[in-house]
């Protein structure tokens, strides 16, 4: 089973899970610092593998009137500095070429989103800083056309993939996981991980946002976990109706303990339990 090496430890479908767990744009420093600190006390003391992630910009926003971040050179000031203070690694997203090289003086995986994962010259760039990419499937694309995606990042001379579950489009306002997506995009021998906050969404549900159904969170993360994967992707903050992005879908950070403790059994479970050919 192919396996991912970061700085402090490794990424495989068949390895305990890690947590790719922050929260979803950067807002300010205090409050990125105050959700870092949360999740190094939590995973450390659970003894769980755990890479930072947080958005500078977050580019496809509903409206224009939306936040977007705190812009590209604030933005990665923090995440370098949540980097070193917590000695951990980190990701983000890019959405421009030219930013690939300053992003990848900073974080150990770069994000490459759903609606750009197709972009040659974007995963070109990406590919050619020799970093972990992380592609997030698009709600439009099956977890077969996924291969493409792999192929290309290879095809610039690049194998450290990670490929990213976050839902399919069902109708309006509405996105489901097919469990089947999982060992599909494994078979690619990728490390998986399932970004259960975002798959919660209900694009365009609030007009000029995103509604979202973050009730469901343990459930559909457990559904997830059960496939054997190799990290959850969770977007957290300390109170979600506040949010200025995504907050429907967000845990509420105060929950992160006993949500990850959950997790954390399970896959433990799973992972010992041998598969069988049908």
């Amino acid at each position: 089973m192919k396996q991912i090496e970061l700085s402090n430890f490794s990424i495989s479908n068949d390895k305990e899970l890690t947590i790719i767990g922050g929260m979803n744009v950067l807002e300010s420093h205090s409050l990125a610092m105050q959700v870092a600190e949360h999740f190094k006390k939590v995973t450390e003391k659970l003894n769980l593998k755990w890479v930072f992630k947080a958005s500078f910009d977050k580019a496809n926003r509903s409206s224009i009137d939306s936040f977007r971040g705190l812009g590209f050179e604030e933005g990665l000031k923090i995440l370098e500095d949540i980097s070193s203070t917590f000695d951990v690694p980190v990701l983000t997203d890019i959405h421009e070429k030219d930013q690939a090289i300053p992003v990848s003086e900073i974080c150990e995986i770069i994000q490459i989103p759903a609606f750009l994962c197709r972009q040659t010259d974007l995963i070109e760039a990406a590919a050619k800083t020799n970093k972990i990419i992380q592609f997030k499937k698009p709600q439009f694309l099956s977890a077969p056309d996924m291969r493409n995606v792999v192929t290309k990042c290879y095809g610039f001379g690049n194998e450290k993939v990670l490929l990213c579950e976050r839902g399919n489009i069902f109708g309006y306002n509405n996105l489901v996981v097919d469990m089947l997506n999982f060992d599909i995009m494994k078979s690619f021998d990728v490390p998986v991980v399932f970004d259960v906050t975002h798959s919660l969404q209900m694009p365009g549900g609030l007009g000029k946002s995103t509604a979202g159904r973050r009730e469901y969170l343990l459930q559909l993360a457990r559904a997830g976990i059960s496939q054997k994967i190799a990290g959850l992707f969770l977007e957290t903050h300390p109170n979600p109706d506040e949010a200025k992005c995504d907050g429907p879908c967000a845990l509420q950070l105060s929950l992160l303990e006993d949500f990850l403790l959950n997790i954390k059994d399970l896959d433990v479970f799973v992972k010992s339990q041998d598969d069988i050919q049908t």
